[in-house]
């Protein structure tokens, strides 16, 4: 049952519900490729990501092929070599399901880790694993030694150096992100020297790859935190939704032994953000014999149909509301730590060739969550995006990544945008998010940098105010700016 409850009848909607399938654009918009698909047009060579609104063109694109973790340390400094003797940039990615074009070299060469290992230090409670390694590939092996990675993003299918790049959370408590968990690194700077990086050893440069995006180098490999895997049963409160922040941040205070939690609220645009559901999961008092990691039950994909049935049908996401808040609850179940995180993104794929899936995810202090509420009832209800779900859930301070998004306390929310794939969609999209971003830098919000380009440079410099202080140190550590993206050309590079 415990299947059924998390990804079955709860419908998954976390931080990473976008689509990695082919897609193409609607009429108004040109051909496009689908997520790390290549084709050669007037002989170039184009990459897109998971909006499928990011073609770019491309000039080499590498795939690791060494297994050794010496053999791709060479494999690297070789490529690094061949791009600034053809005066390339460089940009490395795994799934590449940015939204913008931060994991792709305009016009440079693209590398792509498929190199895997792990080794579990049971003493130290870390595991070291290979940079390209998909998370649900070290789910799998951590729970056959009975542990479970401590943080990760909410689906399985992303790469482990991915994730420390754009310091990604999960819905574990009472966490940081994910370079919190992380204890150190070694990657390849643009001289090619291959150098570890941690909290005592090359310190600033472990801060700044920490949420950045690739700019520095190129991540071989990590040491990240592990806890034990464990048996977890879910609890349920329904609450107005402005008072979810404090509803979170008291649950976690009030009992330490919760593990995972998280928030939904309702979106049909009648009671549109006006009410919250609380889960928060807690170890059950028999924790002997658990069972192997399990995948995607069949609950899991048969949501699917109620969750994309909710699209322009208002009666559909009054019946998503009432399975979370009614359903959900009676048939909640048991299930284990690295089960409730082993889920593909796959799961709730859009396969409608006309629409693209979009993420935002905003990040605001406990106590401005009412303000939050009033800010989306009031833009995104002005729009004509189609909303889809929002995930909330509780961050921890980060005080180290040098483009902090936590820099205190935050419950992070999540929205899965359903997006007509036209210009009339796109420019909808741009004006909405711009829109909702003003109003949560006035609250003292944060917005988060993987997905679509739609950010002024201004907001960018109000939202991450150490953001002159990364620029600076991206031009003094790599003066030949080697290491470039979309996030870079469009953004940092003007700061």
């Amino acid at each position: 049952m415990g299947r059924w409850t998390r990804r079955g009848f709860l419908l998954a909607g976390g931080a990473a519900l976008g689509v990695l399938g082919t897609k193409r654009y609607g009429d108004e918009l040109p051909s496009m490729v689908g997520t790390q698909s290549l084709q050669p047009t007037d002989r170039k060579l184009y990459m897109n990501d998971a909006s499928g609104l990011s073609q770019t063109p491309i000039k080499h694109h590498f795939i690791t092929e060494q297994s050794s973790s010496n053999g791709l340390v060479e494999e690297i400094r070789a490529q690094l070599k061949t791009a600034q003797a053809e005066g390339q940039s460089v940009a490395v990615g795994a799934a590449r399901h940015s939204m913008g074009g931060q994991a792709i070299p305009r016009d440079g060469r693209a590398i792509t880790f498929e190199h895997d290992f792990l080794e579990l230090d049971k003493a130290k409670s870390t595991y070291r694993v290979a940079a390209g390694v998909r998370w649900h590939s070290i789910i799998k092996q951590l729970d056959a030694a009975g542990y479970s990675p401590a943080v990760m993003q909410s689906n399985a299918d992303f790469g482990v150096a991915s994730t420390f790049c754009v310091n990604a959370h999960g819905w574990p408590v009472t966490f940081g992100p994910a370079g919190s968990t992380t204890r150190s690194l070694k990657m390849v700077l643009a001289n090619g020297e291959h150098v570890i990086c941690s909290r005592q050893e090359n310190q600033e440069l472990f801060n700044l790859v920490m949420g950045g995006y690739g700019l520095f180098g190129v991540i071989t490999e990590l040491e990240m935190d592990m806890v034990p895997n464990s048996r977890l049963t879910p609890t349920y409160e329904e609450l107005p939704a402005a008072g979810y922040g404090e509803a979170m941040v008291k649950a976690l205070k009030a009992d330490p032994s919760i593990q995972m939690a998280y928030g939904r609220l309702n979106v049909d645009r009648g009671s549109f953000f006006d009410e919250a559901l609380l889960i928060t999961y807690r170890p059950t008092d028999d924790q002997g014999d658990l069972p192997e990691v399990a995948g995607s039950g069949f609950m899991s994909k048969a949501s699917r149909h109620i969750f994309r049935g909710q699209l322009g049908n208002e009666r559909v996401k009054n019946w998503r509301w009432y399975v979370e808040t009614d359903v959900g609850p009676v048939l909640g179940g048991e299930s284990t730590r690295n089960s409730l995180m082993n889920e593909p993104v796959i799961t709730l794929d859009d396969r409608d060739p006309a629409r693209t899936d979009i993420l935002h995810e905003y990040f605001v202090s406990p106590d401005q969550f009412p303000a939050f509420i009033k800010a989306c009832q009031e833009v995104i209800s002005a729009s004509y995006q189609e909303l889809l779900n929002i995930t909330l859930r509780y961050v921890a301070q980060d005080d180290e990544s040098v483009l902090s998004y936590a820099w205190e306390p935050r419950i992070a929310a999540v929205m899965l945008f359903s997006q007509e794939m036209t210009q009339r969609g796109e420019a909808d999209m741009a004006r909405m998010t711009r829109d909702l971003i003003d109003r949560v830098i006035e609250i003292g919000g944060a917005y988060y940098l993987p997905y679509r380009p739609h950010a002024t440079v201004g907001q960018l410099k109000r939202s991450y105010q150490r953001v002159g202080e990364f620029a600076e140190a991206k031009r003094r550590l790599d003066p030949g700016l080697l290491f470039r993206n979309n996030f870079w050309d469009a953004y940092v590079s003007q700061v």
